[in-house]
């Protein structure tokens, strides 16, 4: 096979055939709008007959997140896939694994809430995903894609550091991003660790090939406080870590802006458009977006901020990365929101006039 691919596909796509091509061991999901391309192209192109890749559909999101828990447990490379009401009924699954410090990636290709919505996208998980809305102290990684480029780079990244770190991780898309269609530059082919090399990278799984040591057990409950509350500060000494070491973010025409916009993902997309088009009017402005929306880039939007005159948050809920924004900016800066709801994608136009009536 050829070690480079350039190829028009949808974002869900690109999560699928990226995944075979990252040594993915096993995906475990269940169709929802509008991800659901991801488990259906791994069925058509059936990498348990090339990779060894293993592909469940299984019977519930709950399921799903279980299965990927064992897999990750036993040291493996393992993914699922879901949409917003999916991935909410996953979030049990999701704080077990962060409890048990446990690598695995999940895939949200958000939709319009709250309950089960509309099918059309939104940014409206970005609570869940980068607050936890699972019980105890507990971060997953979170990355967001702007492009279909990015839903197949960042699968291998995701594992990079869900293994780094022994931590879930979460790809953030939305429906935008997931149904669209771009050329993509695939990676190139990985092989599947064997069962000897997971043993020796991951000493902590319980892969049941127990010679020479004992078995380890994988478990998040501990009923003894003063045992649980230093696995909590391990926890939080390692976040801490994540956070000092692992921000990304990008930066567009901010060194002269007398105004900055922030957005994330498919917000940021059309973002884009709208800093040209107000700097075709005059408007100096420029554009922020956070590429881990956990770790958040505190201190770089803090940073932003010195000499502005405003900042306005742009996504597609209505108003939740602004909260995090507001925090690191602290006052210096007055600092707005705009978005559009229901699965509602507002136009360039709307950002600028949003800019123009909420911080000129």
């Amino acid at each position: 096979m050829a070690e480079k691919e350039v190829t028009l596909m949808k974002g869900n796509e690109a999560i699928a055939r990226a995944a075979i091509r990252c040594g993915v061991d096993g995906y475990f999901g269940y169709p929802i709008t509008p991800q659901s391309e991801v488990i259906e192209t791994l069925a058509e192109l059936k990498p348990w007959e090339t990779t060894g890749m293993v592909v469940v559909q299984a019977e519930s999101e709950l399921a799903s997140v279980y299965m990927l828990y064992g897999a990750a447990g036993a040291g493996k490379r393992a993914m699922t896939s879901s949409s917003s009401p999916g991935v909410a009924l996953m979030q049990e699954g999701i704080t077990y694994l962060a409890g048990a410090e446990l690598p695995a990636l999940i895939v949200n290709v958000q939709r319009g809430g709250p309950g089960l919505g509309t099918i059309q996208p939104s940014q409206g998980d970005y609570f869940q995903a980068t607050r936890g809305g699972g019980n105890g102290d507990y971060n997953v990684i979170v990355l967001a894609p702007a492009s279909v480029q990015e839903m197949a780079d960042f699968v291998d990244l995701a594992f990079e550091l869900a293994f780094k770190y022994r931590n879930p991780a979460m790809i953030l898309s939305d429906g935008v991003i997931g149904q669209m269609m771009e050329k993509v530059v695939l990676p190139p082919f990985k092989p599947r660790r064997t069962d000897e090399e997971v043993i020796a990278q991951c000493p902590w799984a319980s892969t049941g090939k127990t010679k020479n040591r004992e078995r380890n057990v994988i478990t998040s409950l501990e009923l003894k406080p003063e045992i649980m509350e230093q696995r909590n500060l391990h926890l939080q000494a390692k976040y801490a870590e994540i956070c000092e070491k692992e921000v990304r973010y990008e930066v567009q025409q901010c060194d002269d802006a007398e105004y900055a916009i922030v957005a994330f993902g498919s917000a940021a997309r059309i973002a884009e458009k709208s800093v040209e088009l107000a700097r075709k009017e005059g408007i100096k402005v420029g554009l922020f977006r956070p590429i881990t929306l956990w770790p958040f880039p505190t201190k770089e939007i803090a940073e932003l901020a010195k000499g502005k005159k405003g900042i306005l948050v742009a996504e597609i809920n209505a108003g939740q990365m602004v909260q995090d924004v507001r925090l690191a900016v602290n006052g210096a800066v007055p600092v707005e929101q705009f978005g559009r709801l229901g699965g509602i994608v507002p136009d360039p136009e709307e950002i600028v006039n949003a800019l123009k009536t909420k911080l000129m």
